[in-house]
Order: structure tokens, then C-alpha cells, then sequence
């Protein structure tokens, strides 16, 4: 980690950091501890959601013997805390703060003393079960999912601090879990229900050069889908018939992607973080193994995610049922569910697959996901999210309807289950890690964030500064501060219709390769390279397959894709009808949302008089429509829900 220096100068994103550091982390550190005079919601009706309080410090002091009392929150509530640590550790690499410093090694000094002499670390099987439940019931027991979060989380943090005593802690447990799973006799030949353990220890490998963290994970991997029936039967193993999370019995192997071996897999089903999680520890093992067979599996599930199972907004999971996938083109927006945590994973896997191929396809999805979905999962205070990012609100059947009661109306402060407040956090102040990717001499520019950096190629540090105001505007600007021969790439967005390259002021073609285009030259210290796009709002309508959006449109402009709001538009948004001959107007504006571009264009909206009083169908040789024109106003999706509660929707009517 961290091969590269690189130093974000963009207000769009410095605004998030600087809101991670001085507002999000403080604030998550006192949910953790149970400090914060805040309202715990359920992410969705149902009873086993445990919403009081976090309690996730208080379980670690608990399992060292500091304090006594009872386990409380998910099964997985230890993973809060390493997610936090984890963004601890990237907001300390972006900027040194002792005080939080100080904080987060008190924390991986409790951790040391919950860990237990075999190196086992999970604080509800240390309080609440005895030992012989450890392992017995892998589908629900979240044990390696958490262990995948704190070896992430110490890779991170030893990474920027050199704290050997969470690296100690990581690699402890880690060679506990290797003499518990394998292939070999005596141990488990099996794997967690959800994925996480296996691109951690990927990471540990990495670190530490120990091939014993790479070979667990591709057994792992490969392990999964073997035996369909593995959980069922393992199972049976368990001394206790007490559930660890409630209702998941009903499960089938494909919401845990075991129903097939990894290889076998063509279509993303069931749980999607799972799969987001596994195919980014998939695309992992490809590159540090050169496994082809495992690179074409990846290759084959990116397709139909992106291809057919992706939202506008880079948002995946179509149901609430296990927060899951469901059908090729089945993309509701009302009741889908989008999850945060989702579109992060999604995130991680584009990542590593440009790890593996620079394909800028890649990337597209990449910025797609973190303008949009990711971003809209919290608002702009940054101590309220979304655990569910809906592209289609109407307020009283959120709250009417059971079936909706995950798409909520406003962003809560804290969830029952926590995982994507602290996700987001270890994303965006990690935001460095993904902007560009390094690949023999070539320095490929991924998303475009102003930035001052240096690169190691060859020997070389070559320094170049990235000065732009993207999104909001598409001219990019790269001034080479080194003499150096190097090539640069810079990728091309598909959504981009026109551009142009200028190299010290003179217009040129460069080569285009798989999405980039590749400058190659010897470079000489003051050189500038535009890279000039003209950003506009356009329309976009989706594949007919997709029955809700059929006679739809929805707006785009550069990564952002707009909303309209009930706040800005009045209720009924569904009795809006868009001409797309209407030109959309484009202004910059300063209001409460931030400083953004919003859009505004004609459009007919349908006036329901008292011909429709007290009835609810007629003869359509009765109907009447009268239609109002309206300034339909727009702002960007992840502006949505920050001024009340108010309907929202992407796709509009379209004549």
C-alpha cells in the first residue's frame, strides 16, 4: 500500500476528508461507545434487528475481562469497530492527528487483551458461547467475515503507523485460522457465509510476504461451492440448535454463492456484498497467482453485474430478501435495495481488475458507483446514511408499506446493523489508493481529482500535478514536474461523446488503448498536457428489458446522474412528462446542497382536477388530461434527502 505519493487537492473531495477526520470518525467513536445522543433505526421491519445502542467498544471490554455484562448488537458487531480503525488509519496517512492516533492504538491495546491465547478474536463466542460453538455454524456465525475486517483494518493501519502490535494481533489470528481450515485431515474444509477473510488475507500476503496467507485464501476460494450442502451439513456439527442470526435458514446455497464452484459461476447471485467481496478476492488471487481460469470467472461475472444487473447509479442488489440479486434486467427502483456497502465492494473489485487488465470499463463503473451510490449513503453533514440508496421515493408508502420499509425517507444517524457508516469512511479516506494505477512504465490516471503526486517507475520519481474542477468541469490539466521517459494514460469516459488533447498548447491524436489514451514521451519538466472534455447534460434511457424504466428517461451529466426532488418540484413526480427535444439548461449554484451544477428544463406536468374526485377508474373515452408547463429542476442524486423529507425520483416519463 501506499507505493505512491499521492496528495488530493480537489474541494470536491478535500470536503469529504476533511469531513471524515474532523466530523465522521469523532462522531462513529462515540456511537461505538455509546456517547452519542442519537436514534438507532433498523435498516428494515424486523424484530432480531438489534437498535438500542452499538455497545461494539463495551463487547471488546467485555470479552478482555475489563468490564462484565451480556454480548450485545449483530453477531458481526466487531466489524464496526475495525472499519473504523481502518478509516483511522487512511485519515492519519492523509493527515497526522496524535490525538486520534492515540485513540485508535488504546483501541488495538484492547483488542490485544480480548484476542484469546489460540489467537481466536470474535467477542460473541468469547461472552456469550462456549468454546465448542466456535466454527460450527459458518453460514450465520460471521467469524471470519469479522477476522477479515480487522487484518484489513491492521494492513491499513500498520501500513501508515508501523504499530507492530496490530500486525502481531492480524497475523496471530490469521495462523489460528490456518490451523482450523484447509484441506488437510482434522481441519474444517469449508468457509465463512460471507466473504471477506479471503482478500484480507490476500493483503496480509502481501504485507508480510508469508505464502502461508496467500495459500489459505485460494483454498478458500476454490473451496467454495465444492459441496452445495456444506452449511447444512456442517451444520449439524454444532452442539447448540440456537441460531446465531435469525431467518437466514431459509437460504439457499446462491445467496451465499456456494451453489456452484467459483469457476462455474456465470451470473452474480444471492447477497450482494458477498459477491461484490468475493469476486474482488477472486480478481486478487487471479493477479498474485497469473491464474487465467480465475481471471476469465472474473471477467464473466463483472459482465453481468455491469451489463445487467447494475443500477443507473452504480447501486446493486434488486431485493430486500437478502439484500440480494435477483434476474437479469429485474432493476426496480422502489423496492430495490442498493446497499452502500454494495456499491463500495463494487468499487473494490473494479480496482482490482484494473489491477489486472487497465481496461478503462473498469473504471467507468468505478466513478459511476462513487458519484452516485456511494456518496449518496451519507449526507452531507456526514453523521447521517444510508444503508439502502433508493432511486424512487414516495414518503407515505415507505412508511405504509411493509415492503418498503428499508427504502427510507431521510438518512438516519445509525443503523441496528452499522456496516456501511464505517465502510464509507475507510473508502473515501482511502480515496488515493484508487485514482490511478501504476503498470510497468505506464501511469494510468483512473478518476480525475486535482492532486499533487510522485510515482516510482524504473528507478525514477516522477512528480506531476493533476489540476481540474471535475466533475462539474471536463478540462484536466497534467503538468509533468520531472524530466523522465514515461508513458501517461488517460482514460477516456464512455459516457464522454467529445473531447481533445492538447500537449504544451498544440492540439493531437494520441493512441487510444482499451479506454486510455496513452501519451508516450520522454518528458522535460514544465510540460502540460489538457486533457479537455465537454461535460453536458444529456438523456439516457435503459435497456427496454428493464420493464420499470421502459418509456423512461433519466439525466446524466458528466458522472452525475440528476434527481428530482418533491421539495423543488411539488408531490405526483410520477405525473411529469419530459420532451427530450427540450433543451436542458445548466448553473452553477451555492445554496445549502453545496456548490453544484444543477439543471432545468420544460416539462409538462398532468393537473389532477375534480374530474378524478371520488373516482378511481373510467372509460378512457372520458378522460381529459389538462397539463401545467413546469420548470422541472434537478440536482445531483447524491444531493438527494438533505432538505427533509420529500418524494425523489431518477427516471421520468418521457413522450
Amino acid at each position: 500500500m501506499f507505493e505512491n505519493k499521492i496528495k488530493i487537492t480537489a474541494p470536491f473531495w478535500q470536503q469529504y476528508i476533511n469531513l471524515i477526520r474532523e466530523e465522521m470518525l469523532p462522531f462513529q467513536w462515540s456511537v461505538l461507545n455509546d456517547e452519542a445522543d442519537i436514534k438507532i433505526e433498523k435498516e428494515r421491519d424486523a424484530d432480531h434487528i438489534p437498535a438500542e445502542k452499538s455497545h461494539a467498544i463495551e463487547n471488546f471490554k467485555i470479552a478482555a475481562g475489563i468490564s462484565k455484562g451480556k454480548h450485545y448488537g449483530m453477531v458481526f458487531q466487531d466489524s464496526d469497530v475495525y472499519k473504523w480503525l481502518e478509516a483511522v488509519a487512511y485519515a492519519l496517512h492523509q493527515h497526522q492527528d496524535d490525538d486520534l492516533q492515540k485513540i485508535a492504538d488504546g483501541v488495538i491495546d484492547l483488542l490485544a487483551k480480548a484476542q484469546q491465547s489460540d489467537g481466536y478474536l470474535n467477542t460473541y463466542f468469547t461472552i456469550e458461547e462456549a468454546p465448542e460453538r466456535r466454527y460450527k455454524r459458518l453460514y450465520q456465525s460471521h467469524e471470519l467475515y469479522c477476522a477479515g475486517h480487522f487484518i484489513e483494518a491492521a494492513v491499513g493501519y500498520y501500513s501508515v503507523t508501523k504499530n507492530q502490535k496490530i500486525l502481531d494481533i492480524a497475523c496471530k489470528l490469521a495462523d489460528h485460522i490456518d490451523d482450523v481450515f484447509g484441506s488437510e485431515d482434522g481441519k474444517i474444509h469449508g468457509y465463512d457465509g460471507h466473504e471477506e477473510i479471503e482478500l484480507a488475507l490476500l493483503r496480509l500476503f502481501e504485507l508480510t510476504k508469508n505464502d502461508k496467507y496467500k495459500n489459505l485464501a485460494n483454498f478458500f476460494l476454490y473451496e467454495r461451492g465444492k459441496n452445495p450442502n456444506f452449511f447444512k451439513e456442517q451444520q449439524k456439527t454444532d452442539p447448540s440448535t440456537k441460531p446465531v442470526i435469525e431467518g437466514m435458514e431459509s437460504f439457499k446455497p446462491e445467496y451465499y454463492q456456494n451453489h456452484k464452484s467459483i469457476l462455474e459461476q456465470e451470473t452474480a447471485e444471492g447477497h450482494a456484498v458477498r459477491v461484490m467481496y468475493m469476486c474482488t478476492g477472486m480478481a486478487m488471487l487471479a493477479r498474485l497467482n497469473n491464474d487465467e481460469k480465475m481471471f476469465e470467472a472474473c471477467k464473466r461475472l463483472w459482465k453481468n453485474i455491469v451489463t445487467k444487473r447494475m443500477y443507473i447509479t452504480g447501486g446493486i442488489g434488486s431485493t430486500v430478501i437478502g439484500e440480494a440479486f435477483t434476474a437479469d434486467y429485474d432493476l426496480p427502483n422502489d423496492t430495490m435495495y442498493c446497499e452502500t456497502c454494495a456499491s463500495i465492494g463494487l468499487i473494490f473489485f473494479a480496482n482490482n481488475m484494473l489491477k489486472l487488465d487497465v481496461d478503462s470499463q473498469y473504471a467507468d463503473i468505478m466513478e459511476k458507483a462513487l458519484y452516485n451510490t456511494v456518496i449518496d449513503g451519507m449526507a452531507l453533514d456526514g453523521k447521517h446514511f444510508f444503508y439502502v440508496n433508493p432511486l424512487e421515493v414516495v414518503p407515505q408508502l415507505s412508511h405504509k408499506d411493509p415492503g418498503k420499509s428499508h427504502v427510507k425517507t431521510v438518512r438516519p444517524a445509525w443503523f441496528g446493523c452499522a456496516c456501511c457508516p464505517p465502510n464509507l469512511a475507510r473508502l473515501l479516506s482511502s480515496l488515493d489508493e484508487y485514482m490511478y494505477t501504476v503498470k510497468d512504465d505506464v501511469i494510468y490516471s483512473n478518476l480525475y481529482v486535482s492532486n499533487k503526486s510522485d510515482f516510482k517507475i524504473n528507478n525514477q520519481v516522477i512528480s506531476i500535478e493533476e489540476i481540474t474542477d471535475y466533475p462539474w468541469d471536463g478540462k484536466i490539466t497534467f503538468k509533468v514536474n520531472s524530466e523522465a521517459t514515461f508513458k501517461l494514460g488517460l482514460r477516456i469516459p464512455s459516457w464522454a461523446n467529445r473531447y481533445l488533447f492538447k500537449l504544451n498548447g498544440k492540439e493531437f491524436t494520441p493512441k487510444i488503448e482499451k479506454g486510455y489514451a496513452i501519451i508516450d514521451r520522454t518528458w522535460e519538466k514544465g510540460d502540460i498536457v489538457i486533457f479537455d472534455i465537454q461535460i453536458e447534460a444529456n438523456f439516457v434511457c435503459a435497456n427496454p428489458l428493464v420493464r420499470e424504466d421502459y418509456g423512461k428517461v433519466a439525466i446524466q451529466r458528466g458522472p452525475i446522474i440528476y434527481c428530482a426532488e418533491g421539495v423543488d418540484n411539488g408531490d405526483n413526480l410520477h405525473l411529469i412528462t419530459i420532451d427530450t427535444n427540450k433543451k436542458i439548461n445548466e448553473y452553477k449554484d451555492s445554496d445549502s446542497l453545496g456548490d453544484i451544477v444543477k439543471l432545468e428544463l420544460e416539462a409538462e406536468k398532468l393537473i389532477l382536477d375534480k374530474q378524478w374526485n371520488n373516482i378511481l377508474y373510467r372509460n378512457i373515452m372520458e378522460k381529459q388530461e389538462n397539463v401545467e408547463i413546469i420548470k422541472l429542476k434537478l440536482i445531483p442524486y447524491f444531493c438527494a434527502f438533505n432538505r427533509g423529507e420529500n418524494e425523489m425520483a431518477i427516471w421520468l416519463k418521457t413522450k
